[in-house]
This record gives C-alpha cells, structure tokens and sequence, in this order.
C-alpha cells in the first residue's frame, strides 16, 4: 500500500480559496497512491480561530467540491484532513471540526467530528461542539481508524477504533511546534499499544502566531518510524505492508491480555 501526506504550510498571506487551488494541484500529483492524508483545518489553520465562523461550510462545501474533484482526478482515496463544518444556522447554529473521507470517484464515504476539542476555556473548546461517534472506515487493503490532532492524547479512543476492525490510525492535525516532542511521542505509543500502523499528518508554517510542528511521521505496528517529514511544506510517501498488522498481533497477541471492566476502588479522604 501506497500512502502520501501532504504536510500543507499554512500562510496567513494566501487565501483560503487560492489554498484550495494549491492543495488540489498536490492531490492530483499523487496518483499512483493508495491514500492521500491532509491535514487539520488546513483551509484556515486549526488556531485561526476569528476565520471559523466566516470559513465555516457543509460537508458538501466549497473544500468538499475541490477535493472530490482533485480525489476523482488522481484515483486515490482521500482523507481530506477537516473543515469547519457548520450546522443550521442563526442561533441555533452549530461548528464542528469535521474531518471528510472521499473515495477515488470523488464521492463522500464517511464524515468524523473530533471527539476531544483543544484549548480547555477557550478556543475550538468554546468555539466548537465535540463529536460523539468513533468512525472508521473499509478500504481495499485494509480498515482505517479516524482521529484528529489532539485526540492523539487520549488512548480510549484508539482502542475504541482497533476494537472497531481498524488496523491504520489516521490522524490529520495542527500540533504546535512547542509540543512536537509530544506529537512524535504519542504517535509512536498509539502504534505500539494497538499493533497498528499510524499515519500522522499535521501543518508546518505559522498561522495566528502559533508556529507548527511539522514533522509527518508514518509509524509501523511495532512503533518503527517508516518516515517523517521535516519542519516545512512537504509530500511524505511511504510504501508499507497493511498484512503486518496481522502478523504481528499473531506474534506478540498483547491486546489478547487486556482485562477490561476492572472496579475502580472508591476515593477516600
């Protein structure tokens, strides 16, 4: 299986419609891939929070239309990393960080709202809506989990999705440039402890201040790194096997160890 990132550089300088220009002329260079993986809000930037509700669109938008297009073009499939996906309208109305899954016709397969919103009382915490639902979904080769940028912190969820059938974590992000140690981490321990391959796929540039930390990293189920990108806009491609995952939870079946439902003692003063 063939798999390429797109780390996209995010400059406050280019509009967002000009950056979907840009970023479907990549996807369309990568034909002869299996998966293409964007990143996190990359229309705007993931801590560009004054544009949310100004780029705010359905999952049948504007990023939508440009990437079915470009996904149809190349014959690959596509995680078109998220948009800020707006529900209703008026008071009602409701923002999601939503990530877009397309098949190589084009056609929307799947939508995952991101379950764990960053920035504790402000930001996408106060500005967006927390999804509710693991998602994953059946390629040809084998069963992607979806995760987005600060999900990675949270290991329930990737067991949620291995217990689901998925055998390759797909993990679209914005992480800060302060925390990349955190973001090389985490990716590895998400492969080790559910024998899964990781495709982790942020931004580089910076944007509303905040500068990204780059570095794209494919990791294997062993928490081999196959590849990883540098600081800067980058195509990461990576060949590797999906039947490993097989092989390996066969060769050291840990996950056949867990013991679940364990009490938990009550808190004493």
């Amino acid at each position: 299986m063939r798999a390429s990132l797109l780390q996209i550089a995010v400059d406050p300088d280019e509009s967002v419609e000009s950056r979907r220009l840009r970023v479907a002329a990549l996807v369309r260079e990568q034909r002869g891939a299996d998966l293409v993986v964007l990143p996190e809000l990359w229309p705007m930037g993931a801590f560009a929070y004054e544009l949310f509700a100004t780029e705010a669109e359905t999952p049948d938008g504007p990023t939508f239309r440009a990437m079915s297009a470009a996904a149809r073009d190349a014959g690959v499939w596509l995680h078109a990393g998220s948009i800020v996906e707006r529900v209703g309208d008026g008071p009602s109305r409701r923002l999601y960080n939503t990530s877009l899954v397309l098949s190589p016709a084009g056609e929307l397969v799947r939508t995952y709202r991101k379950i764990h919103r960053f920035g504790f009382d402000k930001g996408e915490a106060t500005l967006m809506d927390a999804g509710g639902e693991l998602v994953t979904v059946a390629l040809p080769e084998t069963t992607i989990g979806l995760a987005t940028c600060y999900d990675l912190r949270f290991p329930e969820l990737f067991r949620g999705l291995v217990d689901a059938g998925a055998h390759l974590l797909v993990v679209p992000a914005g992480w800060p440039a302060r925390r990349r140690a955190h973001w090389s981490l985490l990716a590895r321990a998400r492969a080790v402890e559910n024998q899964s391959y990781v495709l982790a796929c942020g931004t580089a540039g910076t944007h509303a201040g905040v500068e990204q930390a780059g570095h794209s990293v494919v990791v294997d189920p062993w928490g081999e790194v196959l590849a990883e990108a540098g600081d800067g806009e980058e195509v990461l491609t990576v060949e590797f096997d999906p039947a490993r995952v097989a092989v390996t939870r066969e060769q050291f079946p840990a996950l056949k160890d867990r013991r679940l439902g364990l009490a938990v003692p009550p808190v004493r003063d």
